[in-house]
């Protein structure tokens, strides 16, 4: 989670960078660029020393060695040299329009060099592994067409994936609230699924649908969501390995530095035979984030009481019950308006451009332009979100309840309400 103007510096977010994380991401920049213009970029890592070496003593009976002589001196540091990274367009099957497309897409109403540094926290700074990670991520966008879960609304993607409304009907997975962090929290029903009941690619689409649409819900300067698995009344016939694989692989290599706390709640004992199989799918740094719980006392640490639904019984205050908002006839007339989509997306591209060349100064000149930075992407937030009802369908997080109030707003802010 990124809460800027609580962490310290060196922490890695947009705000708290030291001069050698702001080198990294200058360099992934200018390597990103170079790829799209030449259409083949080499990263060449910066030396690291390794940690002095302490040579052997040799056996000594004199004062000069033994137990209390003098020790050899370390061996000095030799740089450790990683090999360069090259990486081709065609290689990767992507264009520079493509790459391009992709990388502001992904944007949103964030940050751009936010994007850019979830990869580089990922891979611990290592710029061509960050660089790489971003374009597969890329690539899997384009060969999984994850953009139909924003251009084609509820309707629409029933049509296309048999049993989509119903997994969306039925509750299997909710976003109710933040937690004490402000962190939106995903509770995921685990006992409503069964993989034999609908198609595997529906529940495919249904997760890149859970991860597009929940990244909206996250207000900077929070970056991430907390994961609620909840295991009441779970049983063998409700595993599926492979949509916890595909999950698993979703957060780590697709949508990296997206988890911020991960809660499995009430498991059974029959599912740690489970457990022994998903823990050596998981990076150690998600692993890290793994915290068991069977108390519902116990979500309190993570959870305000008022804003915990009450089904979690002598712990949560909020009265929710999980409603699925069907899609509003003539809710999505927006996207058929060409002229008002022209006008609204030529205006986002030209802050795109603008925000590019200011970056392409900084690499050029070295000159910190970090606030002129942040200034255009405070404009791109709000432009985003004027063009949003042009090019995005909308989701239930949208549509208004039977009080008239919505969660997502036209601005891209969230009011989350609780019934206490």
């Amino acid at each position: 989670m990124s809460l800027t103007q609580n962490s310290p510096p060196g922490t890695g977010y947009v705000g708290t960078l030291t001069p050698e994380q702001s080198a990294a991401l200058k360099k992934l920049w200018a390597a990103l660029i170079e790829l799209q213009e030449k259409g083949v970029v080499t990263v060449v890592p910066e030396p690291t020393p390794v940690a002095l070496v302490p040579q052997p003593v040799a056996a000594s009976t004199g004062w000069g060695g033994g137990w209390f002589g003098s020790s050899t001196p370390a061996a000095p540091a030799e740089p450790v040299v990683e090999a360069p990274v090259v990486l081709t367009l065609s290689e990767l099957g992507l264009t520079a329009e493509e790459v391009n497309s992709s990388l502001w897409k992904n944007v949103l109403g964030g940050h751009p060099d936010t994007l850019l540094l979830r990869f580089l926290r990922a891979r611990k700074w290592h710029v061509g592994d960050g660089l790489t990670m971003l374009l597969n991520a890329f690539q899997w966008r384009k060969e999984l067409d994850v953009e139909d879960v924003k251009v084609l609304g509820d309707n629409e993607l029933d049509a296309k994936y048999p049993k989509f409304k119903q997994q969306l009907e039925m509750g299997k997975f909710y976003i109710n609230g933040t937690d004490k962090s402000g962190q939106p929290v995903v509770y995921l029903n685990v006992h409503l699924h069964r993989a034999g009941d609908q198609d595997p690619k529906t529940v495919e689409r249904l997760t890149i649908y859970l991860m597009e649409t929940g990244r909206l819900l996250i207000q900077p300067p929070v970056e991430t969501v907390a994961l609620i698995f909840d295991l009441t009344n779970f049983g063998l016939g409700n595993m599926d390995y492979t949509l916890v694989q595909f999950l698993v692989k979703c957060f780590q290599a697709y949508y990296p530095e997206s988890l911020g706390t991960i809660l499995i709640h009430n498991a059974p004992l029959v599912f740690w035979g489970v457990w022994k199989i998903i823990e050596p799918w998981l990076d150690p740094v998600v692993a890290a984030k793994i915290k068991f719980t069977y108390k519902n006392e116990e979500l309190l640490e993570l959870i305000p009481a008022e804003h915990l639904p009450d089904s979690f019984v002598g712990a949560g205050l909020d009265k929710y019950e999980y409603q699925y908002l069907a899609p509003v006839p003539g809710e999505n007339d927006a996207m058929h308006d060409e002229v008002h989509k022209a006008k609204a997306v030529a205006e986002w591209d030209a802050l795109c451009r603008k925000y590019e060349s200011k970056i392409k100064e900084w690499i050029k000149t070295g000159t910190d332009n970090s606030a002129a930075r942040e200034a255009i992407a405070k404009d791109l937030r709000t432009q985003y979100y004027k063009m949003e009802p042009y090019i995005r369908a909308k989701n239930q997080f949208q549509r208004k309840n039977s009080a008239g109030k919505s969660i997502l707003q036209p601005d891209g802010t969230t009011i989350w309400t609780y019934h206490n």
